[in-house]
């Protein structure tokens, strides 16, 4: 599913336009990258966690010359952890709310 069939399943479900779906969509997209770059978590209960981690640096390999060593410099990921209730229904014990 991408961006615009998460709109119309929105849309459809809260009976809104297919505009305001694709606000909320961009609005919650908006919000989360702003928490994550101010160092915040992001939570929603059952569902999961939207947090930011550092990835260590590391010495790699070049590619184009196997035999030189390059530093790999030290990053800032996103990551999610899924919430009970998610992965319960993703394992069946759960049925999805219609």
């Amino acid at each position: 599913m991408n961006k615009a069939e998460l709109a119309n399943r929105l849309a459809e479900k809260l009976n809104v336009s297919k505009k305001l779906a694709e606000d909320f969509v961009a609005g919650f997209e908006e919000a989360v990258t702003r928490a994550l770059l101010q160092g915040d978590e992001v939570t929603i209960a059952g569902f999961g966690t939207f947090s930011a981690r550092t990835r260590k640096g590391r010495m790699g390999v070049n590619p184009q010359k196997p035999s030189e060593p390059i530093q790999i410099p030290s990053v800032v990921v996103p990551k999610f952890k899924a919430g009970k209730a998610l992965k319960d229904t993703l394992k069946g014990k759960r049925t999805v709310q219609e």
